[in-house]
């Protein structure tokens, strides 16, 4: 015959002898290790990622960085999992191949995860004169240059590590599909709508829209 039993089963706890030591629990901390780094004037959120070896992804998680937030001048961020504070020479006073330039220069309009009609802003808008030549961010392959719908004259820039850039809202455009294009060659003009003449540029990680502003020098 088979007896089934149930109910609670008692659980006896193991006697440590008098005397004996207790080993310690490890118990990791949830705080992300790293260096404070003091933004200089001038200092991208980009170039301080390169110089650092960390990706600005990392760095964002790291402070909780808002999407639609800058950096500025003399803030404080965590730079997690390095061991000493870097010198980072700023995008204004030495100027890198890999660095972003504005690429127009005007005052922005409208920013990042901004809504307008429920939609959330891509990138940003910065204000500029009808005509006024835009210029290649960084140095890339053209591999959008056409009219799409809602967005004027576009052209997307393939910077063969990963990252886009797109200039939307234009007149008219400079380069053709294919071209390879230099850090601030001209790739189109200005468009204007109504009474408003802006540039629409975005930064992206894959096909991840990112705020330009961690990008470009203040």
């Amino acid at each position: 015959m088979v007896v089934t039993l149930t109910g609670c089963a008692t659980v006896r706890k193991p006697v440590v002898p008098s005397g004996t030591a207790i080993p310690a629990v490890s118990v990791k901390s949830t705080v992300p290790q790293g260096v404070k780094h003091k933004v200089r004037k001038g200092e991208t959120l980009w170039r301080i990622a390169k110089i650092y070896g960390v990706s600005v992804d990392d760095i964002i998680q790291a402070n909780a960085i808002p999407n639609a937030a800058s950096i500025e001048q003399n803030q404080l961020i965590l730079i997690p999992g390095v061991a000493a504070v870097k010198n980072v020479e700023s995008s204004a006073s030495t100027e890198k191949d890999g660095d972003y330039v504005w690429p127009v220069k005007g005052k922005v309009i409208a920013y990042f995860d901004d809504r307008k009609s429920g939609v959330a802003n891509a990138g940003i808008d910065v204000s500029a004169v009808e005509g006024e030549v835009v210029g290649a961010a960084r140095e890339g392959r053209v591999v959008l240059a056409d009219r799409l719908s809602g967005n004027g004259f576009t052209v997307i820039l393939d910077h063969s590590d990963g990252f886009f850039t797109v200039y939307a809202h234009n007149e008219r455009l400079m380069v053709k599909l294919g071209d390879y294009v230099l850090k601030g060659e001209k790739i189109a003009q200005v468009a204007r709508e109504g009474s408003l003449a802006y540039l629409h540029f975005e930064v992206r990680k894959g096909q991840k829209p990112t705020n330009p502003l961690y990008y470009l020098p203040q």
